[in-house]
């Protein structure tokens, strides 16, 4: 039953009751007044250099994203990959989607619009990344009417900016609620004294490609830190042939200056005491060169992205085994589509979309239970503008104006419980009522063993949801290639059974095998109706099973970071293999020091097989890139030169519904030139 708006404040006010007394009992009882902190509920150490630990030590290094509490690598109830800022540096990674492309088991797809995410076989047509959970500083940042999570030059963070990436493979929901289906990536943003003073930077590339960004640190007694950066991005892009408008009226099917790419970005942390403060802003014009959706081929049409965020956290212990996190939270997206839409005479349209939302969460860690570390907690939010819009300019005709709200609130318990012979189980429930969808209840259960102080074995199983958005129910365009509305939709569902294997080769080194089984059902998914219109449906079942053997190893100042997958998903009912869904992964990250240490080397290489469009397929390729840095040439200064995709290899991604195109052809070999200096 969908959630109105008493209903949802009438539950938010029981969740809130029911969580403080819950926690005033906790906080009252002699156990948690006697008990002494464990070392491992001390907040992870922000300031500790990850990439230059051993792979032993790393394996011990905390992370949060996994359960909202501070736990090892190897205690995690998933196959948890930390990235770091050394990571960002020396692979050269512009976009968050380049770091995550070097992950395990995940892949990227460009429809020279947006980059999109897949992972372990999964990569829905006309999905725009909602089946993942995209959190900064564990703030959530998938809007409502896409539930996109941006990841190209639309994420509204400098690369820069990043200190660690966590993510944590596999459904979230049990902690997290809706949209965890496939993952959780948790950005984790620099503090003012990682800068300790201003920084400039400064970068050149091809296509005219162009970068400055200037920041500036400062930290102080009292936990007293603050952080302001401010960055501008230009791309001319290149000149780009399409064989499907090959046509003397169509420019023999070669689109001009349409493939730029502007953006702007601004982050202002403040932090003193119990207190932290962000804001965050990026906005993002992107050229569009292939003429989707109806556009004219060889007309002005571009697609803007507009994000913003603040956000206030509170953390605080209520005593030696309490700990007290909250944070309040608004967001605002906006999206907009201008186009000149055929068939003749040309129309100039405009598409666009608003969001706004605001919400909280509540939550306990309590630690001084005997073998146990519990968080119980509650959060919900108000999407209070879900708008979408579309009108022809001249004559003005108004063709969607379309306007709705919702609400989200959730309850949520985690238990990690340590048992004898170095077994730990990790169970976690979570239950959520949202305006788009009935309730929805997600466990999750993780058996963690420890065989040997360098084996352990994590058996998993968990379930997660994604309730229909505002685009798919309510967006309606007409003509050929427009879309109907579908108020009806249900929200889609997935289990997941998981096997990890993880093994310490030694000091230096790490293997991770993990044996997956996914099936998910009702999944949402753009279809052709008979009358030429798109609809979203929930369609069908699918499965996905296959093997990820991850590789790491430091030597003489070297490190390498390898991984193979094995992913098969198929439609259940019928057999088919997916669309966009690569049978193979394999990937290598190598950083290797030369002259004494004066030049870092970073080689990456990616390979992805053959994948199914809508009629045609996709073929398999590689990718190498090669970064250089040095800070030894001027002193305080970064330089870096990156080649992307060495070899100028031709590829080409499938897209999703809306495209003439099966495939678009995909970026050749650039080049970028970097220079940052601190003060």
């Amino acid at each position: 039953m969908a959630l109105t708006t008493r209903a949802y404040f009438s539950l938010s006010h029981r969740l809130v009751v029911c969580s403080v007394a819950g926690l005033a009992t906790l906080c009252s009882s002699p156990a948690f007044a006697d008990a002494e902190p464990r070392a491992s509920d001390a907040p992870a150490a922000d300031t500790v250099d990850l990439a230059a630990m051993p792979l032993e030590a790393l394996m011990q290094v905390t992370v949060s994203t996994a359960s909202r509490f501070d736990q090892s690598v190897t205690d995690a109830p998933a196959a948890v990959v930390v990235l770091t800022d050394e990571d960002i540096r020396q692979f050269g990674w512009r976009t968050l989607a380049d770091a995550l492309a070097s992950l395990p088991g995940l892949y990227i797809t460009n429809d020279r619009s947006y980059e999109y995410l897949g992972a372990r076989g999964f990569q829905r047509p006309g999905d725009y990344n909602s089946r993942f959970l995209l959190l900064i500083d564990g703030m959530r940042t998938n809007d409502g009417v896409f539930d996109q999570a941006p990841i190209g030059t639309d994420f509204p963070l400098d690369m820069a900016l990043v200190k660690r990436i966590e993510y944590v493979p596999g459904p979230g929901s049990s902690v997290y609620g809706a949209n965890a289906l496939f993952g959780v990536i948790n950005v984790i943003t620099k503090n003012g004294s990682d800068l300790a003073g201003a920084e400039a930077a400064v970068a050149a590339g091809s296509y005219g490609e162009k970068k400055a960004r200037a920041s500036y640190g400062w930290h102080g007694a009292h936990g007293a830190d603050m952080l302001l950066s401010a960055t501008s991005y230009e791309r001319n892009g290149q000149d780009l042939y399409y064989p499907e408008f090959d046509t003397p009226d169509q420019n023999h099917g070669v689109a001009n200056r349409l493939d730029y790419d502007r953006a702007q970005d601004f982050l202002a942390k403040a932090a003193y005491g119990d207190f932290r403060f962000s804001f965050i802003y990026g906005n993002r014009t992107k050229g569009v060169p292939d003429a989707p959706y109806g556009a004219v081929f060889n007309t002005p049409t571009s697609v803007t992205d507009t994000h913003s965020y603040a956000d206030l956290a509170y953390q605080h212990a209520l005593s030696s085994g309490v700990m007290l996190n909250s944070q309040v939270y608004w967001g605002r997206y906006d999206y907009r589509m201008p186009a000149l839409t055929g068939p003749a005479p040309d129309v100039s349209n405009v598409d666009g979309a608003h969001a706004l939302w605001y919400g909280a969460d509540v939550h306990a860690t309590v630690s001084s239970l005997a073998q146990h570390r519990i968080v119980i907690g509650t959060d919900f939010a108000r999407d209070a503008r879900l708008d979408q819009t579309n009108f022809n300019v001249d004559p003005y005709t108004q063709l969607l104006d379309d306007h709705h709200s919702g609400n989200r609130a959730g309850v949520y318990i985690e238990d990690e419980i340590t048992l004898p012979a170095s077994f730990t189980l990790n169970a976690g429930l979570r239950y959520d009522e949202q305006t788009a969808s009935n309730g929805n209840l997600s466990p999750r259960i993780g058996l963690v063993y420890k065989l040997t102080p360098r084996d352990t074995f994590k058996l998993l199983y968990g379930q997660a949801y994604r309730a229909p958005n505002a685009y798919e129910m309510y967006y309606a365009a007409p003509g050929v290639g427009g879309q109907m509305q579908n108020p009806s939709l249900r929200a889609e569902h997935i289990a997941t059974t998981e096997l990890v294997y993880e093994r310490a080769l030694s000091t230096t080194g790490r293997a991770t095998l993990s044996l997956f089984e996914y099936s998910a059902r009702d999944l949402i998914t753009a279809t052709l109706s008979d009358s030429g219109l798109y609809i979203f449906r929930n369609t069908h079942r699918a499965n996905a099973r296959g093997a990820e053997l991850a590789y790491q190893q430091n030597l003489a100042g070297a490190r390498l970071r390898a991984s193979y997958s094995y992913q098969i998903a198929h439609d259940s009912d019928t057999g088919v293999a997916l669309q966009n869904s690569p049978r193979h992964l394999a990937k290598a990250n190598l950083a290797a020091p030369f002259f004494s240490n004066a030049l870092m080397t970073g080689l990456e290489m990616q390979c992805t097989s053959s994948r199914l469009a809508v009629h045609g397929e996709a073929g398999g390729y590689c990718l190498t890139n090669l970064t250089l840095d040095t800070r030894r040439l001027i002193r305080g200064a970064d330089l870096s030169f990156s080649i992307y995709n060495l070899t100028d290899k031709r590829y080409a991604d499938p897209v999703g519904p809306g495209f003439i195109q099966e495939t678009v052809a995909q970026q050749s070999r650039t080049f970028l030139v970097k220079a940052v200096y601190g003060f």
